[in-house]
């Protein structure tokens, strides 16, 4: 049965919706204006980038030259910025935020897939620079409660040794493997020099870490704390406390999330999936992973003993370790927040 044209008056018709959008716009603008916030997105390029302010409807490319930071610290106080977004954009970005933080404009610093899974999920499929300004800007303003990163130049310089060490190694890894399969002379005698070479620079850098690490006060202390754990050394401890400053300061569970390690739920409706880890700092996650593994399988006896408990329950031999790692990262969580060494009495039960 058909209802009577009368009945479809309560539903918005198709002329209507683009003023609803509209005033639902006017509506979030005005509680902006309300609250004060303006938030500046920017898309960084190696030679440029792109600006939006939201709030004013305002884009903007600034070139990356010294003139062009000049300009864009002009422009965003002009418009009272309140705080200043961009992605990680390989090492692009870090200029344009050491310029803005210098001017006391807050920069946050953001993961590029949260951005675009932000973007998907409002329906917008474009992307350009002048598009992901303006998305990026407007992630900031959804979750504007997140504050603005801490600026660390002496950490950032840490990071950036230990990560280069990273790289390095995992060229010696490459080239190694291929050395395991016969080839020409002219390649084996070139791989060799080349692995000399790497070790060389390897070294190089891991005296440059242990130098910067001693050379801080407050890395020497976690350092100290950390590789007083039995099975964690010099480089793990560098790792962590470049690629974990949170530890010490947050809660166990925002700990092990941070580094990928919180087991995360699969359920729908009365399907129970398995439980899986996800997200999180990966880098640092993997460079614990042998180290983990030692410790939990011969060094030392609390993480062992944890291990050996949940294989004797029929766990996988991977899902044990990942357990041991999470169990390790919530130790030293709890022994940085109390500046304490290692004690297996203290964590043998836990």
């Amino acid at each position: 049965m058909f209802k009577s044209e009368g009945q479809f008056r309560c539903l918005p018709q198709p002329e209507q919706l683009q003023g609803l959008r509209a005033r639902t716009e006017q509506g979030r603008e005005w509680m902006m204006a309300q609250s004060g916030l303006v938030v500046a997105g920017i898309d960084v390029a190696k030679d440029k980038v792109d600006v939006c302010l939201r709030k004013f409807a305002l884009r903007q490319v600034f070139p990356n030259t010294a003139p062009g930071h000049s300009k864009l610290v002009a422009w965003l106080r002009k418009h009272q910025v309140n705080k200043a977004v961009m992605e990680a954009s390989g090492g692009y970005e870090r200029d344009w935020a050491k310029v803005l933080r210098q001017a006391g404009i807050e920069v946050r610093i953001v993961d590029p897939r949260r951005v675009r899974s932000f973007a998907l999920s409002a329906g917008r499929l474009a992307k350009n620079d002048p598009i992901d300004a303006g998305m990026i800007a407007w992630f900031a303003e959804t979750f504007d409660e997140i504050p603005g990163q801490i600026h660390d130049a002496a950490r950032e310089e840490l990071a950036a040794l230990v990560k280069a060490r990273k790289n390095l190694i995992d060229v010696k890894t490459r080239l190694q493997s291929q050395n395991e399969h016969a080839g020409p002379r002219p390649v084996q005698k070139a791989h060799s020099h080349v692995l000399k070479s790497l070790a060389a620079e390897i070294a190089k850098l891991e005296t440059a870490i242990s130098a910067k690490v001693k050379a801080t006060p407050g890395f020497a202390e976690r350092a100290e704390i950390i590789e007083s754990v039995p099975g964690l050394a010099e480089t793990t401890s560098a790792i962590l406390i470049a690629g974990m400053p949170e530890l010490g300061m947050v809660g166990e569970e925002i700990a092990a999330a941070l580094i990928g390690l919180a087991p995360y739920d699969d359920d729908s409706g009365k399907r129970r999936g398995e439980r899986h880890i996800k997200g999180g700092r990966r880098w640092v996650r993997n460079a614990v992973y042998m180290p983990c593994l030692s410790a939990a399988t011969q060094h030392n006896p609390v993480l062992k003993a944890f291990y050996q408990r949940l294989i004797a329950k029929g766990k996988e031999p991977k899902v044990a370790l990942v357990a041991c790692m999470r169990k390790l990262i919530v130790i030293l969580n709890v022994m940085i927040a109390r500046r304490q060494k290692w004690d297996a009495a203290r964590y043998t039960s836990a």
